[in-house]
């Protein structure tokens, strides 16, 4: 864990679960800041506020629901998200992760899973040995494509010595093309290696997450095989 602690904005209207999620993940060292409306969440979206390192919905909300405001955390940062949804669990899963969600957790879940995946998400995200400012020769594996720098193990991308803010699952992708250039893959070999092989939903997934990295990274080399899917172009 980071010396300060993470701080998650938790957002549910159930008022007893809201209570209890909370003191678990308080119990377990987070800084958490709870929610009972997506209403009482939009002056938190400012950018002027405090950004928490993690955000955890609840879809089902009777003023602005959970897809509403992960659209809204969407347009102005990448922070990780995690789901939670007591409705049909494979459609809110399917969407969310659409839409940009890191994870998804199915009502009724155990308090203790929720921190579980709450630790290893916001580890893979913020846990890197070292800063790039700080310490630019941590990671030998820095590799160069076009004007990005690309380390696998520093889980950075870099233009011209500025980080790229990424969410995990674009970099993941960034990941699987580098290992795989000049192969096509198609939409299918895509979402099994990065939403693993339970995952039921759309290749549009695969789409949207293509469409953030090319809007982030405009000269990364990933060509539209049409028809098929996508290829990164060896370099």
């Amino acid at each position: 864990m980071m010396n300060t602690p993470y701080l998650v904005y938790l957002v549910d209207d159930e008022t007893n679960l809201l209570e209890l999620l909370q003191s678990y993940l308080a119990s377990a060292g987070f800084q958490v800041k709870a929610f009972s409306s997506g209403n009482d969440v939009l002056p938190y979206l400012d950018e002027s506020q405090q950004q928490p390192h993690l955000w955890i919905l609840d879809i089902m909300m009777p003023d602005i629901d959970g897809y509403e405001l992960l659209r809204l955390i969407r347009e102005k940062s990448n922070v990780p998200i995690i789901f939670i949804s007591a409705r049909d669990q494979d459609v809110d899963k399917i969407i969310g992760l659409e839409l940009g969600s890191d994870d998804y957790l199915a009502k009724p879940f155990l308090p203790r899973e929720l921190v579980i995946r709450a630790k290893k998400l916001l580890q893979r995200t913020y846990e890197k040995p070292g800063s790039a400012a700080a310490q630019p020769q941590t990671f030998q594996d820095w590799v160069n494509v076009g004007p990005y720098m690309i380390s696998e193990k520093g889980r950075q991308v870099k233009e011209n010595d500025e980080l790229i803010d990424l969410t995990t699952k674009e970099f993941e992708l960034i990941v699987y093309l580098l290992h795989n250039q000049g192969l096509a893959l198609n939409r299918e070999q895509i979402l099994t290696s990065i939403w693993g092989e339970d995952y039921i939903g759309s290749d549009r997934a695969v789409d949207d997450l293509v469409k953030r990295i090319r809007k982030k990274m405009p000269k990364f080399p990933l060509e539209t095989v049409y028809g098929f899917g996508y290829r990164m172009t060896r370099i």
